[in-house]
C-alpha cells in the first residue's frame, strides 16, 4: 500500500474539503472491485454469464448500464478463461465505460478516437456501432499501438483503422471531417488512485498544468477536425479543475462550441461554476464528475461538446497518394481468390458483400464495407486479416477471419472436445494424433459451440494456426 503523498492530500483538501479527503482516503485503501463489458445479444450475455460459472466466477448486472456486470467472485480467474481470450468479454471500469455511452456513435457517423491506446473505449465504441461503418483510432505512443492492435483483434473489431500520430495535429489532416469524436485525454490520474497507487509518487499541480496545456491542443484539434453540428465527448479519469472545468471554460471562450446537457447512467455531480473568487461559465454545470466512492469505480469528469460554427483550419499537410485502396470481392485481383474460399468453406457468396478487400502482397485484409477512407496513407492498420495466400494459390483463412465468418462456415469443420487438443491448438502446436482427417488442408476449429479459429490438416497431425499474439497456455478447465 502506497501512502497518499502530501502533494495529493493537500490538492483535495484545499478544493474538495476534509470530509472529500477522508472518503478519499478510505477509498483508495479499500478493495478493488472489478467489471467486465459482455458483448453480443442479450441473449449472448446470459450464455458467457453461465460459461462463467464453470470458473466460480459470478457478476451482478448494473443497472442502466449496457453490457455492464460487476465482478462479485472469482477475480483472480477473470483473465484466464477461453471466453477472455475469445473476446466475449473485457475487463474495464465502470466508469471508463461511460464516455462512449456519451457519445453514442451509430454506424453511420464518421467516428474519431483521438487517445485510443489501450482499446477499452475504442472497442466500446466499434460494438456500439455493431461493428459497422467508420471509426479510426489514434494513438500517439508507437509502443502502447500494441496493445490496442491486440484488443482489437480479441474482440474480432472490423471497422476500425488505426492511425499513429499526435492527436494535436490531426486537424492538419482531417479539417473538417468527423461527426464524432472522443478526447479521453492523458491526465494525472487522481480518479484511478486505488488501481494505480504509482500516481502518488509522482503527482503534482505542476504535472496538472503543464498536462492541461497537452489537453488544450488535444481538444483544440478535436474541435477544428469535427464538421459544423458534430460532437465531441471530453473525459478524463482526474479530479483537478485544471484539467476539467478550467480547461473546458478556456474552450468556451475561444472557441465555437457549446456545452450539450449530458444524463449519466451512474450518480454523478455537475462541474463546478465557481472556485473560490474565480467565476466560470454558468454552461459548465452542464458537464458532469463521478466521485469513486458514490459508485465504487474511478473517478472521472465527463463533457459533451457541439461544435456551431466554422473553424479555422491549420495549414493542411499534403501526403503522398497511398498504392493500396479497398475493393469489392469481385476485383479482378481477388474475385478467385475469394470464390474459391467461399466453395471450400460453405461460406454464401453475398456474404463477402458485406466487406471490403486490400491486397498486400501475399495478404489479403477486409474491413466492413461502409468504412470510409479517401487515401490510406496514414493508417497503420486497417480492419482485420482475411488471410494468407500459400504456395498453391489458395487462401489460408486466418483465425479471426474465421471468428468473424462463424455463423456462415458450414463446410471443413473440426469440433474439438477434448480439453488437451484445445489447449495443444491455443498454444500454436499440432495435435499429432488427429493424423486421420480427410480431406487433408485448411479447416476451422469449434469447441463448444464456438469458433476457436483455423487450422492444417496435414499427414502428421491438425496444425494449429492460432495467431502467436493471441496464444496462451494460461486457461483453465
Amino acid at each position: 500500500m502506497i501512502k497518499l503523498s502530501e502533494n495529493i492530500s493537500s490538492y483535495i483538501s484545499s478544493v474538495f474539503g476534509e470530509k472529500f479527503l477522508k472518503n478519499y482516503k478510505e477509498f483508495i485503501e479499500s478493495h478493488y472491485v472489478p467489471y467486465i463489458r459482455i458483448s453480443g445479444t442479450e441473449e449472448k450475455q446470459k450464455e458467457i454469464i453461465e460459461k462463467l460459472k464453470r470458473y466460480e466466477i459470478e457478476l451482478e448486472k448494473v443497472d442502466k448500464v449496457p453490457n455492464a456486470y460487476r465482478v462479485l467472485s472469482g477475480t483472480a480467474n477473470l483473465g484466464k478463461t477461453l471466453e477472455y481470450a475469445l473476446g466475449k468479454y473485457y475487463i474495464q471500469s465502470l466508469s471508463s465505460m461511460i464516455p462512449p455511452l456519451i457519445l453514442n456513435p451509430l454506424e453511420t457517423d464518421v467516428t474519431l478516437d483521438m487517445c485510443a491506446a489501450p482499446g477499452s473505449k475504442a472497442t466500446e465504441l466499434a460494438q456500439m456501432m455493431n461493428n459497422k461503418g467508420t471509426l479510426y483510432v489514434n494513438e500517439s505512443n508507437g509502443g502502447r499501438t500494441r496493445s490496442l492492435a491486440h484488443n482489437l483483434d480479441k474482440l474480432n473489431i472490423i471497422n476500425t483503422g488505426m492511425i499513429v500520430s499526435k492527436g494535436e495535429l490531426l486537424s492538419k489532416y482531417f479539417d473538417g471531417f468527423f461527426d464524432k469524436i472522443l478526447v479521453d485525454a492523458p491526465c494525472t490520474g487522481l480518479g484511478i488512485v486505488q488501481k494505480k497507487q504509482e500516481v502518488s509518487n509522482w503527482w503534482s499541480i505542476n504535472h496538472a498544468l503543464k498536462l492541461s496545456e497537452t489537453q488544450m491542443k488535444l481538444l483544440v484539434s478535436a474541435i477544428k477536425s469535427l464538421k459544423v453540428g458534430g460532437e465531441i465527448v471530453y473525459s478524463t479519469c482526474t479530479l483537478t479543475l485544471e484539467e476539467n472545468e478550467f480547461l473546458i471554460n478556456r474552450v468556451l471562450n475561444k472557441h465555437p462550441v457549446e456545452l450539450i446537457d449530458i444524463e449519466l447512467p451512474v450518480k454523478s455531480h455537475p462541474g463546478f461554476t465557481k472556485y473560490g473568487d474565480v467565476e466560470l461559465s454558468p454552461e459548465l454545470a452542464r458537464t458532469r464528475r463521478i466521485i469513486p466512492w458514490e459508485i465504487n469505480s474511478e473517478g472521472f469528469f465527463i463533457a459533451k461538446l457541439r461544435k456551431i460554427g466554422e473553424t479555422t483550419a491549420l495549414a493542411k499537410t499534403e501526403l503522398k497518394k497511398s498504392t493500396y485502396i479497398f475493393v469489392n470481392w469481385k476485383n479482378k485481383y481477388i474475385r478467385n481468390t475469394i470464390t474459391e474460399l467461399s466453395n471450400w468453406y460453405g461460406v454464401p457468396m453475398e456474404v463477402f458483400d458485406q466487406y471490403k478487400y486490400l491486397l498486400k502482397k501475399n495478404e489479403i485484409q477486409f474491413i466492413d464495407a461502409g468504412w470510409n477512407a479517401e487515401n490510406l496513407i496514414l493508417f497503420n492498420r486497417m480492419g482485420i486479416k482475411l488471410g494468407k495466400i500459400d504456395k498453391n494459390g489458395l487462401l489460408v483463412l486466418h483465425t479471426l477471419a474465421a471468428q468473424i465468418l462463424q455463423k456462415h462456415i458450414t463446410k471443413n469443420i473440426i469440433e474439438l472436445t477434448d480439453e488437451a487438443y484445445l489447449k495443444t491448438y491455443l498454444t500454436g502446436g499440432t495435435i499429432k494424433t488427429m493424423t486421420e482427417i480427410e480431406p487433408k488442408g485448411r479447416k476451422v476449429i469449434m469447441y463448444n459451440g464456438d469458433m476457436i479459429g483455423s487450422a492444417i490438416a496435414t499427414k502428421d497431425g491438425l496444425k494449429s494456426q492460432f495467431p502467436r499474439a493471441l496464444r496462451t497456455g494460461d486457461i483453465i478447465f
